[in-house]
């Protein structure tokens, strides 16, 4: 595996490896294996010409991150899982088709054909039904690009579809959440597309069905309280929207009405920068794409202010924007990849970021475990432990069994009060967190309860983590007790705390990229020493 900037990615396609679409692998044909596609999906999903560029090169990117595939192997010792969901699932084949001309689609072919070669054997990593899922409906959807003209091509081609749709047809079943999605997708794909294989469309939408029920939720939320997950899983639906009306199919009500749902709970999460909150797992994501997904779900009315099954409220006063995480732990297996932040937050004015989460990262798995910690938000931590715990398989173990959470709103401010158990069984402590944000968005306050059940034996160690955006500046004034936070439009705030010890300290921010950006984090420190402790603070607007 070579990490490293496009321009080291070496020469074209046709130097990639000691292959071409005239040598190779025939999987042979029989009456049951179509020639053509009764149905071509359109695949409607902004690419990136650059990428696409650096693929023709042999050079891959996520997030930032780069892959040289020399051509022998589709599996690198080091590779994450999300490094694998996008090689194998050839999402990059939009990024080549909007590069455009002969070498992109020949690099396309190249690229499918070279799959096929490498990966005969079913249980290897390019064969997880999730990855099949993808891979079809990208081979499906962009057929026409890269090999509708090609008939040696074709010969080894639907040989490969038709062997992949029946894998998935047994396989379906043993992947979860959004990768079943995808594993659906591709059945679907395929049963439109190959004529005599409508029964893969049957199975599809039972899928559908099913997963309408278990991950969509009643406000439109995703189960998995991630907002990208969010938007992967409606832009899902809304392909097989697409699909079944080009394959003049029937759309059923129950994947009509999850979108109808879907659409307005994803534009919730949308800061005024039009990118996303992020939270659990997810990350600001590209702004092109979010657009175009709420586009094509239609969505219309009034913003949304409370995902109450989801969990999380938004509050905007004047041109302040306040996004909260209140609490909720998704049901197992779903909870692998959320974040132990409860009653954490996030804080925007106008198009600058204030107050941020420490983000995501686009592949490592390492990373992401550490990002999934308390200290990464802007929340609580009692004794440096985790709101939960996460077990050593990426689930939780002790988690937040109660949350509460109550709105009164009125024409002059909005009061959010929180509570979450999630220290009760480790330390016996309720923690309780009250936000008021005025009608103008200028003065946002926040009070911090611990309720023991008994007198502690010991002091207990406290830590409220507010981490800034990397284009704030700050700085410490009134011999440490206060901090002037300065965003980029020049508008200047001013912290203030009672209770605990204010220190200023480092931080990191992956909203966007591979690489961890240096910030900084505000941090009130104390103590737990009697059966009820309070911390309030507040962030003001300077200048009015």
């Amino acid at each position: 595996m070579t990490f490293g900037k496009f321009e080291q990615f070496g020469q074209t396609i046709t130097a990639l490896s000691p292959f071409n679409l005239r040598d190779g692998l025939r999987l042979g044909s029989s009456a049951s294996t179509p020639d053509h596609l009764l149905v071509r999906p359109v695949d409607p999903w902004p690419g990136d010409i650059g990428v696409g560029a650096a693929v023709m090169r042999g050079g891959f990117s996520l997030g930032g991150d780069c892959f040289v595939l020399d051509g022998s192997s589709w599996v690198s010792p080091g590779l994450s899982q999300k490094w694998l969901n996008y090689l194998h699932g050839f999402k990059w084949l939009r990024d080549l088709r909007v590069h455009g001309g002969e070498g992109a689609r020949f690099a396309g072919a190249a690229y499918i054909k070279n799959w096929i070669d490498l990966n005969r054997d079913k249980k290897s990593e390019g064969w997880r039904a999730d990855r099949t899922g993808m891979r079809l409906s990208m081979w499906i959807s962009h057929y026409d690009f890269f090999a509708a003209h090609d008939e040696e091509f074709q010969d080894m081609f639907f040989p490969s579809v038709v062997q992949q749709a029946r894998y998935l047809m047994r396989h379906v079943n043993n992947v979860e959440g959004l990768g079943r999605l995808y594993a659906a997708k591709g059945l679907l794909y395929a049963g439109l597309a190959l004529e005599g294989y409508e029964a893969l469309v049957e199975r599809a939408l039972e899928v559908f069905s099913e997963e309408c029920n278990k991950q969509i939720l009643s406000d439109g939320g995703d189960v998995t309280r991630s907002p990208e997950t969010l938007l992967y899983a409606l832009k899902i639906y809304l392909d097989v929207r697409s699909a079944l009306a080009a394959g003049a199919y029937p759309l059923p009500e129950k994947i009509l009405h999850a979108i109808d749902r879907m659409g307005p709970a994803l534009r919730f999460f949308v800061y005024s920068d039009k990118h996303l909150g992020v939270f659990n797992g997810g990350r600001k994501n590209n702004a092109d794409l979010i657009e175009s997904v709420l586009a094509q779900a239609g969505v219309r009315g009034k913003m949304l202010s409370s995902l109450p099954s989801m969990g999380y409220e938004r509050v905007t006063q004047g041109r302040t924007l306040l996004m909260v995480d209140t609490g909720k732990i998704p049901p197992w297996p779903h909870d692998r990849n959320v974040h132990t932040a409860p009653l954490s937050f996030e804080m925007a004015y106008g198009k600058e970021r204030i107050f941020v989460s420490c983000g995501a990262h686009p592949a490592s798995e390492e990373w992401n475990e550490t990002l999934r910690a308390t200290a990464a938000h802007n929340g609580l931590c009692i004794n440096h432990r985790n709101a939960c715990e996460i077990r050593p398989n990426g689930h939780l173990g002790r988690k937040v069994q109660q949350a509460y959470v109550k709105r009164t709103e009125s024409r002059k401010a909005c009061l959010l009060e929180m509570s979450h158990d999630g220290y009760l069984s480790l330390n016996g402590i309720t923690h309780a967190r009250r936000l008021f944000l005025c009608e103008q968005g200028t003065d946002f306050r926040g009070e911090d309860t611990l309720e023991c059940m008994a007198s502690p034996e010991r002091a207990m160690d406290v830590a409220i983590r507010f981490h800034l955006h990397p284009r704030v500046m700050v700085s410490l004034v009134q011999n440490g007790e206060e901090a002037l936070i300065r965003i980029p439009t020049g508008a200047g705030w001013r912290f203030q705390h009672t209770g605990g010890r204010l220190a200023l300290e480092n931080s990191i921010y992956i909203g966007t990229g591979s690489q961890p950006r240096r910030t900084k984090q505000l941090v009130i420190y104390g103590q737990v020493l009697d059966k009820r402790v309070q911390f309030k603070w507040a962030l003001q607007r300077e200048g009015l």
